[in-house]
C-alpha cells in the first residue's frame, strides 16, 4: 500500500508524480485525491468531461446547503520537454528552499495546500462549507470547468465566491484578460510546383486570414484601453502557422492557430470576427479551439475585502494571464485570484515553489477556515 501524504510537501510530491499533462487521461490523478479525501471522512465527486478520458472533481467540507467558497484549481500541466530540466521533472525535489517539478507553481502547489489542510478545516465544524474544485485541461483553454460548473447546482448551495489558486504571490487579483483562440484550415490539391496551374496552394488560401489578423492586431492597439492591463489594450496574434511537405509540392493543406485576447468588457470571440469572416471568405474552415471571459471583481466586494483582511495584501487591480475565474464569474459566483508562486516560473524548466510559500498557502487557508467557524 502507498504511503498517505503526511505533510503539504508530501502531498505537493504526490502531485507532481502524476504526468498530468494537459489533453491526456487524468483517472490516476483524480481517483488519488478521490481515495484520499474519502480517508478524510470527504465525500469527492468525480465528474468526467466529454471526452471520456479525463475528469474533474468536486469535494465540500462543511453543508452543502449553506452558500460556502470554493478553492479552485487545475490538475493538469503543460508538457515537461524542456531541455533544460536538470531532472526528471515528475519528480519534486528540493535544492536551497526550492520545490522544484513541473507543476509546482502552476499550480499544484496550491491543490497541494488545499488538500492537506481537509484534516483541519474539517476538524472547525464549519458552519458553511469550503469546495474544492479541482478541474482538467485549464492549459487547452479551461475546458474542463464549464462541465463542472454546470454540475455545481446538484452538488450544492450556489457558493458565495471563489478563490481561483493560480500564481500570484498570494495577493489577490480583481481582474484579467479573457481569451478566444481558433484554428483557420485551408486545403488545396497538391501536385508538382512547375505546374501550379494544375493544383491549388493551402498556403496562399490562407494570406488573407493572416492578412486579417495582423490588421486587426494593429486596429486593437488603437482601440478602448484599459489601464489596469500590460499592455491596456485587448491583442490579437498568429501563434502557429503549418502547412506544405517541400519546396517543389504544391501544399495541399495549412494551418494558423490565432487568439485574441480581451480586456474587460470585451468579448474575445467578438475581436476574432475579422479573422472569420476572411476565413468564410477565403474558402477556410474555422474552428473553436477554446474561449473564455475576462474576470472583473470590484475592489469593494466582499469577497475583495475578505481577501484583503486574510493576506494581508492590498488586491492587485489586474494581470493579463487567464484563469477560469471568468468563467465563475459568468456562472454568478463571485471570483478572485490569490495563489502561491509567480507566473514567471511557469511554463518553463526548473519550474518551481518555495517551501515557504507552500506554508503560507496552508495558512492562508487555515485563516480562511478560522474566519468562517469563528
Amino acid at each position: 500500500m502507498t504511503k498517505e501524504p503526511r505533510s503539504v510537501e508530501e502531498m505537493l510530491s504526490r502531485l507532481v508524480g502524476f504526468d498530468s499533462v494537459v489533453g491526456r487521461p487524468n483517472a490516476p490523478l483524480v481517483e488519488f485525491v478521490r481515495d484520499w479525501l474519502s480517508a478524510q471522512g470527504v465525500t469527492a465527486h468525480v465528474l468526467p468531461g466529454p471526452e471520456g478520458d479525463r475528469s474533474n472533481l468536486f469535494a465540500s467540507i462543511g453543508p452543502v446547503d449553506r452558500p460556502g467558497f470554493v478553492l479552485s484549481g487545475h490538475l493538469d500541466v503543460v508538457p515537461a520537454r524542456e531541455p533544460g530540466w536538470l531532472a526528471d521533472p515528475f519528480v519534486l525535489r528540493e535544492d536551497a528552499g526550492r520545490l522544484i517539478g513541473r507543476g509546482a507553481c502552476d499550480m499544484k502547489g496550491f491543490v497541494a495546500a488545499a488538500l492537506a489542510m481537509v484534516p483541519e478545516l474539517a476538524a472547525m465544524d464549519l458552519p458553511v462549507p469550503i469546495h474544492l474544485a479541482l478541474s482538467y485541461d485549464e492549459e487547452a483553454g479551461c475546458r474542463g470547468v464549464p462541465h463542472l460548473l454546470a454540475a455545481l447546482p446538484d452538488l450544492c448551495a450556489p457558493p458565495q465566491g471563489a478563490v481561483i489558486g493560480e500564481p500570484t504571490g498570494l495577493v489577490p487579483v480583481l481582474a484579467h484578460k479573457g481569451k478566444a483562440a481558433i484554428r483557420v484550415t485551408a486545403s488545396g490539391t497538391a501536385g508538382h510546383s512547375s505546374r501550379p496551374d494544375l493544383g491549388k496552394n493551402a498556403i496562399h488560401t490562407l494570406v488573407p486570414v493572416l492578412e486579417a489578423a495582423v490588421a486587426q492586431a494593429a486596429a486593437l492597439t488603437q482601440g478602448a484601453q484599459d489601464t489596469r492591463f500590460a499592455p491596456p489594450w485587448s491583442s490579437l496574434q498568429i501563434g502557429t502557422l503549418s502547412g506544405g511537405q517541400a519546396l517543389n509540392i504544391i501544399p495541399d493543406t495549412a494551418e494558423a492557430e490565432i487568439e485574441a485576447r480581451a480586456i474587460a468588457g470585451a468579448d474575445p470571440m467578438a475581436l476574432l470576427a475579422p479573422v472569420r469572416d476572411a476565413a468564410e471568405a477565403a474558402g477556410a474552415r474555422c474552428d473553436t479551439i477554446s474561449t473564455y471571459p475576462a474576470l472583473a471583481l470590484a475592489a469593494d466586494h466582499m469577497l475583495a475585502e475578505r481577501l484583503a483582511a486574510l493576506t494581508g495584501q492590498r488586491p492587485l487591480d489586474a494581470v493579463s494571464f487567464g484563469t477560469e475565474a471568468g468563467l465563475f464569474q459568468a456562472a454568478g459566483i463571485p471570483s478572485i485570484v490569490c495563489g502561491p508562486g509567480d507566473i514567471s516560473r511557469a511554463h518553463k524548466p526548473e519550474e518551481y515553489l518555495h517551501r515557504d510559500e507552500l506554508q503560507a498557502t496552508c495558512a492562508l487557508i487555515r485563516r480562511l477556515g478560522e474566519s468562517l467557524a469563528a
